[in-house]
């Protein structure tokens, strides 16, 4: 008798790592006796039971910002809320909120019309992979699971978490290949991949996907049910579900020399940008992948503009690009950007459209940062997570709002001292060293060292007090006392105590312009210091 095909449900089986919240006496679903709570659910149990998790435990960042994309589109469409009409939708959405949980009827309905499209290894159309890969591609060149799992080194990388030995690679249960097939779909890089052939076309380069080397903001609530409710983005009025479609909602596979499908709307927006194409080789029992197809989805490249989690910015040639994810920079850097609306800087940063609304879920939302510090192609460097304390309640509406303009300055400031310090030590450093020209050393990331950690705590602690009026002072001291500790060593000498010297003066603004000569005469000015 031949076995019966493997499967694996994302409806159905464990692969989602959840922490729970608390228990509340009377708070537990008729279909559960509220004792079990396991560390890792499907999808069906997920959103169930999204009231009484406290959030996704997805170690990996980008795994879960693009999870987080997945759940999106699903919440939008099991509650109705991926179409503007009918009513007002905020209202809609609040009413959900007040019910405090997703209606268990509504889940059963919704997860029983979708569970067939959500088998990771289904012959026809298996979860976020391309069946036809297996004659497209070359089965003697496949990618092999290190190249799937992104966290292991493969080719001639260098090891990064772990090493492996590619001759007997340790296969992944299906629950970790999923995550990396996210990973992929949405931060997967450009340049070469496995070679694919679609009709007269032959090709082994791809672009790269759509998050790649960004940093991504979502709102988090006290629990799953708020975070979901209040990541949702609000859509136009004129996007409709049936042409807004997801890929799995899609009844054909899309042709990959053709243009890619267009976007319509919210839903299509969050799960329909890959550029990567991906299929997964399961093994014998269906409980490890034992192989996997990546190669490119489209010759073409879908925009990636108007994605709601991001910070948009201006390059100075006009366009448009997404704040990049920074494993050195501090979240608080990024506060003002996320709150108010016009928030200062020469990129004219634009706040994630997500902030918006967001905070009419609840005001005690804070914010989640999911990175991947990584170039175009084949380097990746770190992972990026931050959150904040509750700052949502503070997001500049259209009547403004007094303290987020306050944290702008805030940041203004902090970031000003930061710069200022930089300019000081590698300038100390240049005339003590007597090198040609100013540039990076190690007085510089030393003095960053001490400083940034030290300023984000003043930022936290100035904001929890509502204290603003002193910052000035606040910035400038932590960048003196880093200057000073920095440099103390080059005392000693006529040179250094010259360099240190002379340099200090950019701790407050560098030394002072003469202005051009008017009418024969000129006026000398000063440096002005912030007080």
């Amino acid at each position: 008798m031949p076995s019966a095909p493997p499967t694996f449900n994302l409806f159905d089986e464990p692969w989602i790592p959840v922490r729970w919240l608390p228990r509340i006496e009377g708070d537990d679903q008729p279909e559960h006796d509220g004792t079990a709570r396991p560390g890792e659910v499907g999808l069906h149990e997920l959103l169930l039971r999204a009231h009484q998790i406290e959030r996704v435990a997805i170690a990996t960042p980008p795994a879960l910002s693009a999870l987080y994309r997945i759940l999106y589109a699903l919440t939008a469409r099991m509650t109705g809320l991926d179409e503007a009409r009918p009513g007002n939708w905020s209202t809609r959405r609040i009413d959900l909120v007040d019910r405090g949980r997703f209606d268990s009827k509504a889940v059963a309905e919704f997860t029983g019309r979708l569970r067939d499209c959500f088998d990771l290894f289904d012959p026809v159309r298996p979860f976020l992979q391309d069946p036809r890969l297996a004659g497209q591609c070359d089965p003697a060149n496949t990618a092999g699971v290190d190249k799937l799992i992104t966290t292991r080194p493969s080719g001639n990388n260098h090891s990064w978490f772990q090493h492996v030995n590619s001759a007997a690679p340790d296969l992944p249960t299906p629950a970790e290949a999923v995550l990396h097939l996210l990973v992929w779909h949405y931060y997967g890089p450009s340049g070469r991949c496995s070679s694919r052939t679609v009709g007269s076309v032959k090709a082994a380069n791809s672009t790269a996907g759509p998050l790649r080397s960004t940093l991504s903001y979502h709102p988090e609530g006290d629990s799953l049910f708020e975070s979901l409710l209040a990541g949702l983005p609000e859509p136009g009025r004129d996007v409709r579900r049936g042409s807004d479609l997801c890929p799995w909602e899609r009844e054909e596979l899309p042709d990959p020399v053709a243009a890619p499908p267009a976007l319509k709307g919210p839903c299509s927006g969050l799960t329909a940008r890959s550029q990567h194409a991906l299929l997964l080789v399961p093994d014998d029992t269906g409980r490890l992948v034992r192989d996997a197809f990546i190669t490119w989805a489209y010759r073409d490249k879908i925009p990636r503009e108007g994605d709601p989690y991001l910070i948009w910015q201006t390059s100075k040639e006009g366009n448009a690009y997404p704040r990049p994810a920074d494993s050195r920079r501090a979240l608080w850097r990024d506060l003002d950007a996320l709150l108010l609306q016009e928030p200062a800087g020469s990129a004219k940063p634009r706040r994630p459209a997500v902030f918006s609304t967001a905070s009419e879920v609840s005001e005690e939302l804070r914010v989640r940062a999911l990175g991947f510090e990584q170039d175009g192609q084949a380097k990746d460097v770190q992972f990026v997570d931050a959150t904040t304390p509750p700052v949502l309640g503070f997001v500049e509406r259209d009547q403004g709002a007094a303290i987020a303009i306050e944290i702008g300055r805030l940041r203004v400031l902090g970031e000003r001292y930061g710069n200022r310090l930089n300019r000081a030590v590698k300038k100390a450093w240049a005339g003590f060293t007597d090198a040609p020209k100013i540039r990076d050393c190690t007085w510089a990331v030393d003095a960053a060292a001490r400083y940034w950690p030290a300023a984000e705590a003043e930022f936290w602690k100035r904001l929890g007090d509502r204290d603003f009026d002193a910052a000035p002072a606040a910035f400038r001291i932590l960048a003196e006392r880093a200057y000073d500790t920095v440099t103390y060593g080059a005392l000693g000498t006529m040179r250094g105590a010259k360099a240190v010297t002379a340099a200090r003066i950019e701790l407050y603004g560098g030394p002072a312009k003469q202005p051009a000569k008017t009418g024969g005469t000129s006026t000398r000015t000063t440096s002005t210091e912030d007080t």
